[in-house]
Protein backbone atom coordinates (compact mmCIF):
# COMPACT_ATOMS: atom_id res chain seq x y z
CA UNK A 1 0.00 0.00 0.00
CA UNK A 2 2.80 2.37 0.85
CA UNK A 3 4.72 1.72 -2.37
CA UNK A 4 1.65 2.38 -4.49
CA UNK A 5 1.09 1.72 -8.18
CA UNK A 6 3.41 1.59 -11.17
CA UNK A 7 2.67 3.59 -14.29
CA UNK A 8 0.26 1.69 -16.50
CA UNK A 9 -0.73 -0.83 -13.81
CA UNK A 10 -3.74 -1.14 -11.55
CA UNK A 11 -3.32 0.22 -8.04
CA UNK A 12 -2.67 -2.34 -5.27
CA UNK A 13 -5.89 -3.42 -3.57
CA UNK A 14 -6.32 -5.03 -0.16
CA UNK A 15 -9.40 -6.86 1.09
CA UNK A 16 -9.61 -7.24 4.87
CA UNK A 17 -12.24 -9.81 5.76
CA UNK A 18 -13.35 -11.12 9.11
CA UNK A 19 -15.95 -13.18 10.89
CA UNK A 20 -14.88 -11.75 14.23
CA UNK A 21 -15.32 -8.35 15.88
CA UNK A 22 -11.61 -7.63 15.22
CA UNK A 23 -11.75 -6.63 11.56
CA UNK A 24 -12.31 -2.98 12.33
CA UNK A 25 -9.24 -2.93 14.61
CA UNK A 26 -7.20 -4.31 11.73
CA UNK A 27 -8.63 -1.74 9.32
CA UNK A 28 -7.72 1.15 11.61
CA UNK A 29 -4.25 -0.40 12.09
CA UNK A 30 -3.66 -0.20 8.32
CA UNK A 31 -5.27 3.23 8.19
CA UNK A 32 -3.01 4.69 10.88
CA UNK A 33 0.15 3.17 9.41
CA UNK A 34 -0.57 4.41 5.90
CA UNK A 35 -1.47 7.84 7.27
CA UNK A 36 1.83 7.95 9.14
CA UNK A 37 3.73 7.04 5.96
CA UNK A 38 1.94 9.80 4.05
CA UNK A 39 2.81 12.33 6.75
CA UNK A 40 6.50 11.32 6.72
CA UNK A 41 6.59 11.32 2.88
CA UNK A 42 7.42 7.59 2.80
CA UNK A 43 4.38 6.78 0.72
CA UNK A 44 3.76 7.31 -2.98
CA UNK A 45 0.41 8.75 -1.95
CA UNK A 46 0.14 12.35 -0.79
CA UNK A 47 -3.45 12.27 0.38
CA UNK A 48 -5.92 9.80 1.92
CA UNK A 49 -9.62 9.75 1.05
CA UNK A 50 -11.64 7.77 3.59
CA UNK A 51 -15.17 6.60 2.75
CA UNK A 52 -16.87 6.29 6.13
CA UNK A 53 -19.86 3.96 6.46
CA UNK A 54 -19.47 2.44 9.93
CA UNK A 55 -18.07 5.37 11.95
CA UNK A 56 -18.58 9.12 11.99
CA UNK A 57 -15.96 11.51 10.55
CA UNK A 58 -15.32 12.86 14.05
CA UNK A 59 -14.24 9.39 15.19
CA UNK A 60 -11.58 9.23 12.48
CA UNK A 61 -10.37 12.78 13.04
CA UNK A 62 -9.85 11.93 16.72
CA UNK A 63 -8.11 8.68 15.76
CA UNK A 64 -5.75 10.24 13.23
CA UNK A 65 -5.18 13.77 14.51
CA UNK A 66 -1.92 12.78 16.23
CA UNK A 67 -0.47 10.96 13.25
CA UNK A 68 -1.53 12.87 10.16
CA UNK A 69 -1.77 16.38 8.84
CA UNK A 70 -5.50 17.00 8.57
CA UNK A 71 -4.82 18.85 5.32
CA UNK A 72 -3.91 15.51 3.69
CA UNK A 73 -7.07 13.74 4.93
CA UNK A 74 -10.48 13.88 3.31
CA UNK A 75 -13.50 11.99 4.67
CA UNK A 76 -16.56 11.22 2.58
CA UNK A 77 -19.37 10.98 5.13
CA UNK A 78 -21.70 8.09 4.27
CA UNK A 79 -22.41 7.45 7.95
CA UNK A 80 -24.54 10.42 8.98
CA UNK A 81 -27.00 10.24 6.09
CA UNK A 82 -26.72 6.79 4.45
CA UNK A 83 -30.08 7.00 2.65
CA UNK A 84 -29.46 10.40 1.16
CA UNK A 85 -32.36 12.16 2.82
CA UNK A 86 -30.37 15.37 3.20
CA UNK A 87 -27.42 15.22 0.83
CA UNK A 88 -25.84 12.35 -1.09
CA UNK A 89 -27.48 9.07 -2.03
CA UNK A 90 -25.06 6.19 -1.45
CA UNK A 91 -27.15 4.00 -3.75
CA UNK A 92 -25.81 5.98 -6.69
CA UNK A 93 -22.27 4.64 -6.87
CA UNK A 94 -21.45 6.64 -9.97
CA UNK A 95 -21.89 9.84 -7.99
CA UNK A 96 -20.06 8.27 -5.09
CA UNK A 97 -17.09 7.54 -7.37
CA UNK A 98 -17.10 11.12 -8.62
CA UNK A 99 -17.16 12.43 -5.03
CA UNK A 100 -14.17 10.26 -4.05
CA UNK A 101 -12.13 11.42 -7.04
CA UNK A 102 -13.05 15.07 -6.48
CA UNK A 103 -11.92 14.93 -2.86
CA UNK A 104 -8.59 13.39 -3.80
CA UNK A 105 -7.91 15.76 -6.67
CA UNK A 106 -8.89 18.67 -4.44
CA UNK A 107 -5.74 17.99 -2.41
CA UNK A 108 -3.19 16.66 -4.92
CA UNK A 109 -4.47 18.55 -7.96
CA UNK A 110 -4.25 17.27 -11.52
CA UNK A 111 -1.33 15.38 -13.02
CA UNK A 112 0.62 12.39 -11.78
CA UNK A 113 0.38 13.03 -8.02
CA UNK A 114 -1.55 10.17 -6.40
CA UNK A 115 -3.87 9.67 -3.43
CA UNK A 116 -5.08 6.59 -1.50
CA UNK A 117 -8.65 5.43 -0.92
CA UNK A 118 -9.98 3.49 2.09
CA UNK A 119 -13.52 2.16 2.65
CA UNK A 120 -14.24 1.26 6.26
CA UNK A 121 -17.14 -1.08 5.39
CA UNK A 122 -17.94 -2.56 2.01
CA UNK A 123 -20.63 -4.46 3.92
CA UNK A 124 -22.32 -1.11 4.56
CA UNK A 125 -22.02 -0.25 0.90
CA UNK A 126 -23.58 -3.60 -0.11
CA UNK A 127 -26.68 -2.82 1.96
CA UNK A 128 -27.64 -0.21 -0.60
CA UNK A 129 -25.99 -1.40 -3.84
CA UNK A 130 -25.48 -4.57 -5.85
CA UNK A 131 -22.27 -6.58 -5.94
CA UNK A 132 -21.68 -5.71 -9.59
CA UNK A 133 -21.96 -1.96 -8.97
CA UNK A 134 -19.61 -2.14 -5.97
CA UNK A 135 -17.13 -4.18 -8.03
CA UNK A 136 -17.38 -1.59 -10.82
CA UNK A 137 -16.60 1.25 -8.39
CA UNK A 138 -13.54 -0.57 -7.03
CA UNK A 139 -12.33 -1.41 -10.52
CA UNK A 140 -12.66 2.25 -11.61
CA UNK A 141 -10.68 3.36 -8.56
CA UNK A 142 -7.89 0.86 -9.18
CA UNK A 143 -7.57 1.81 -12.82
CA UNK A 144 -7.58 5.57 -12.21
CA UNK A 145 -4.23 7.17 -12.95
CA UNK A 146 -4.11 9.19 -9.73
CA UNK A 147 -5.09 6.43 -7.26
CA UNK A 148 -2.09 4.98 -5.41
CA UNK A 149 -3.84 2.15 -3.53
CA UNK A 150 -7.24 1.02 -2.29
CA UNK A 151 -8.19 -1.05 0.75
CA UNK A 152 -11.44 -1.95 2.44
CA UNK A 153 -13.06 -4.04 5.17
CA UNK A 154 -15.82 -6.59 4.64
CA UNK A 155 -17.59 -8.76 7.23
CA UNK A 156 -17.64 -11.99 5.24
CA UNK A 157 -20.11 -13.75 7.53
CA UNK A 158 -22.80 -11.24 6.50
CA UNK A 159 -22.62 -12.10 2.79
CA UNK A 160 -22.79 -15.03 0.42
CA UNK A 161 -19.52 -16.73 -0.43
CA UNK A 162 -19.69 -15.55 -4.03
CA UNK A 163 -19.91 -11.92 -2.90
CA UNK A 164 -16.70 -12.18 -0.91
CA UNK A 165 -15.10 -14.16 -3.74
CA UNK A 166 -15.74 -11.30 -6.19
CA UNK A 167 -13.91 -8.81 -3.97
CA UNK A 168 -11.05 -11.23 -3.37
CA UNK A 169 -10.68 -11.80 -7.10
CA UNK A 170 -10.31 -8.06 -7.64
CA UNK A 171 -7.69 -7.74 -4.91
CA UNK A 172 -3.95 -8.05 -5.15
CA UNK A 173 -3.88 -8.80 -1.40
CA UNK A 174 -6.36 -10.57 0.89
CA UNK A 175 -6.09 -10.48 4.68
CA UNK A 176 -8.34 -12.63 6.84
CA UNK A 177 -8.73 -12.99 10.57
CA UNK A 178 -9.59 -16.26 12.26
CA UNK A 179 -10.13 -17.07 15.96
CA UNK A 180 -7.46 -18.68 18.12
CA UNK A 181 -9.49 -21.91 18.20
CA UNK A 182 -12.13 -22.32 15.49
CA UNK A 183 -13.76 -25.15 17.48
CA UNK A 184 -14.13 -23.08 20.62
CA UNK A 185 -17.39 -21.36 21.48
CA UNK A 186 -15.39 -18.66 23.23
CA UNK A 187 -14.30 -16.30 20.45
CA UNK A 188 -13.94 -13.16 22.54
CA UNK A 189 -10.47 -13.94 23.87
CA UNK A 190 -9.00 -11.20 21.69
CA UNK A 191 -6.52 -13.59 20.08
CA UNK A 192 -6.28 -15.22 16.70
CA UNK A 193 -4.39 -15.55 13.44
CA UNK A 194 -3.94 -12.95 10.75
CA UNK A 195 -3.49 -14.60 7.36
CA UNK A 196 -2.36 -12.75 4.25
CA UNK A 197 -2.24 -13.83 0.63
CA UNK A 198 -0.40 -11.66 -1.90
CA UNK A 199 -0.39 -11.91 -5.66
CA UNK A 200 2.99 -10.82 -7.02
CA UNK A 201 3.48 -9.07 -10.34
CA UNK A 202 5.01 -12.25 -11.79
CA UNK A 203 1.81 -14.16 -11.01
CA UNK A 204 3.09 -16.09 -8.01
CA UNK A 205 1.05 -16.18 -4.81
CA UNK A 206 2.67 -15.79 -1.39
CA UNK A 207 0.89 -16.81 1.82
CA UNK A 208 1.87 -15.54 5.25
CA UNK A 209 0.50 -15.81 8.75
CA UNK A 210 0.94 -13.95 12.03
CA UNK A 211 -0.64 -14.18 15.45
CA UNK A 212 -2.39 -11.17 16.94
CA UNK A 213 -4.14 -10.10 20.10
CA UNK A 214 -6.35 -7.10 20.66
CA UNK A 215 -5.38 -4.64 23.35
CA UNK A 216 -7.18 -1.58 24.59
CA UNK A 217 -5.57 0.94 22.20
CA UNK A 218 -6.03 -1.37 19.20
CA UNK A 219 -4.64 -4.52 17.63
CA UNK A 220 -1.09 -5.78 18.20
CA UNK A 221 0.75 -8.34 16.10
CA UNK A 222 2.95 -10.79 17.98
CA UNK A 223 5.76 -10.76 15.40
CA UNK A 224 7.14 -7.59 13.83
CA UNK A 225 7.20 -9.19 10.38
CA UNK A 226 4.93 -11.67 8.72
CA UNK A 227 6.46 -15.14 8.59
CA UNK A 228 5.86 -17.17 5.40
CA UNK A 229 4.17 -20.54 5.85
CA UNK A 230 6.46 -23.45 5.01
CA UNK A 231 5.83 -27.18 5.03
CA UNK A 232 9.28 -28.15 6.31
CA UNK A 233 11.83 -27.14 8.94
CA UNK A 234 14.57 -24.91 7.57
CA UNK A 235 16.92 -25.28 10.56
CA UNK A 236 18.76 -28.24 12.11
CA UNK A 237 18.93 -28.99 15.81
CA UNK A 238 22.28 -29.29 17.61
CA UNK A 239 22.01 -33.09 17.57
CA UNK A 240 21.26 -33.09 13.84
CA UNK A 241 24.26 -30.84 13.19
CA UNK A 242 26.54 -33.17 15.21
CA UNK A 243 25.22 -36.25 13.42
CA UNK A 244 25.81 -34.63 10.06
CA UNK A 245 29.43 -33.86 10.97
CA UNK A 246 30.06 -37.50 11.90
CA UNK A 247 28.80 -38.91 8.62
CA UNK A 248 31.66 -40.26 6.46
CA UNK A 249 30.91 -39.72 2.81
CA UNK A 250 31.79 -42.48 0.30
CA UNK A 251 34.33 -40.35 -1.53
CA UNK A 252 36.23 -39.29 1.61
CA UNK A 253 39.65 -40.96 2.10
CA UNK A 254 39.84 -42.19 5.68
CA UNK A 255 43.64 -42.69 5.77
CA UNK A 256 45.16 -43.24 9.22
CA UNK A 257 47.88 -45.42 7.59
CA UNK A 258 45.49 -48.33 7.07
CA UNK A 259 44.07 -49.96 3.98
CA UNK A 260 40.71 -48.55 2.92
CA UNK A 261 38.15 -51.05 1.71
CA UNK A 262 35.94 -49.86 -1.15
CA UNK A 263 33.00 -52.06 -2.12
CA UNK A 264 31.88 -51.67 -5.71
CA UNK A 265 28.27 -52.61 -4.98
CA UNK A 266 27.84 -55.15 -7.77
CA UNK A 267 27.32 -58.16 -5.52
CA UNK A 268 26.13 -58.88 -2.04
CA UNK A 269 28.92 -58.22 0.42
CA UNK A 270 27.24 -60.45 3.01
CA UNK A 271 27.75 -63.45 0.72
CA UNK A 272 31.44 -62.75 0.45
CA UNK A 273 31.28 -62.51 -3.33
CA UNK A 274 31.56 -58.77 -3.75
CA UNK A 275 34.54 -57.13 -5.38
CA UNK A 276 36.69 -55.40 -2.77
CA UNK A 277 39.60 -53.20 -3.78
CA UNK A 278 42.29 -51.95 -1.42
CA UNK A 279 43.57 -48.42 -1.55
CA UNK A 280 46.72 -47.48 0.36
CA UNK A 281 47.67 -44.00 1.52
CA UNK A 282 50.61 -44.04 -0.91
CA UNK A 283 48.23 -44.42 -3.84
CA UNK A 284 46.84 -40.96 -3.25
CA UNK A 285 50.26 -39.36 -3.58
CA UNK A 286 50.47 -39.95 -7.36
CA UNK A 287 47.20 -38.69 -8.85
CA UNK A 288 48.90 -38.09 -12.22
CA UNK A 289 50.04 -41.67 -12.70
CA UNK A 290 49.85 -42.98 -16.26
CA UNK A 291 48.21 -46.17 -15.09
CA UNK A 292 44.62 -46.52 -16.02
CA UNK A 293 42.55 -46.64 -12.78
CA UNK A 294 40.10 -48.99 -14.44
CA UNK A 295 42.73 -51.62 -15.24
CA UNK A 296 42.17 -53.42 -11.91
CA UNK A 297 38.39 -53.54 -12.25
CA UNK A 298 36.78 -56.89 -12.98
CA UNK A 299 34.40 -55.95 -15.80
Amino acid sequence: LRDGALEGEYAPALTIKDTLPFGFHTFTHFLCNLSSNILSAKSQSQCLVLVAFSKSPSFYYDLLKRGIDIQTLRILDCYSDPLGWKDKNVKDLDKLLSSILELGKGVVGQGKVRFSVAVDSVSGMLRHASVSSVASLINNLRSHGQVSCVFWLIHSDLHEVRTTAVLEYMSSMVASLEPENIFSLEQNSGKGKFNVRLKRRNGRVKAMSEEFHVERPGIKFVNKTLVPKVQFNLQLSEKELADRENVVLPFEHQGNGKDVEIYDGRRSLSLGKGEIHYLRDSDDEHPDSDEDPDDDLDI
